[in-house]
């Protein structure tokens, strides 16, 4: 059965997906449909594997390689201090990567704790008035790093 994660890889090979920053050699960089902290990104693969432990060795490295490289623009991008990284899965069994910026102007109480404690409700939605402008930075800023 097909999950969101397949679903958005989908419409990134078809380039109708609005969120799309870049095609990577593991996959797909997208903004999260909630950026309930700016620049909060998706690392997509392609193919699909379930979790990362069903991804064997240059596949595996160039996953986490990529990860890091999108963690490495936005800092650079968005003046975060830091990068948090997870890997859950556990709504959808795909294996996906949220790349999260953090900030030191977040609210005291919210600042160490997960994006998950964060009010998604009133979190803006990806808009292209609102986000594109920070798409095609983080695109730009992609295309001119090693892809190793």
């Amino acid at each position: 059965m097909p999950t969101a994660i397949h679903r958005r890889v989908e419409l990134c090979k078809s380039g109708e997906y609005p969120q799309l920053v870049a095609q990577v050699p593991s996959g797909f960089v997208i903004l999260a449909d909630k950026q309930v902290l700016r620049g909060y990104c998706l690392l997509l693969p392609d193919p699909i594997p379930i979790h990362l432990n069903a991804l064997e060795g240059s596949a595996r490295e160039q996953f986490l390689a990529d990860m890091a490289r999108l963690g490495d623009a936005l800092l650079a991008v968005t003046g975060a201090v830091r990068i948090n990284y997870e890997m859950l899965g556990n709504l959808d069994p795909a294996l996906h990567a949220h790349v999260i910026p953090r900030y030191d102007e977040e609210p005291e109480p919210l600042r160490t704790k997960p994006i998950w404690s964060y009010d998604w409700e009133a979190a803006p939605a990806f808009s292209e008035s609102e986000h594109g402008e920070l798409r095609e930075a983080i695109r730009r800023k992609l295309s001119t790093m090693d892809a190793r």
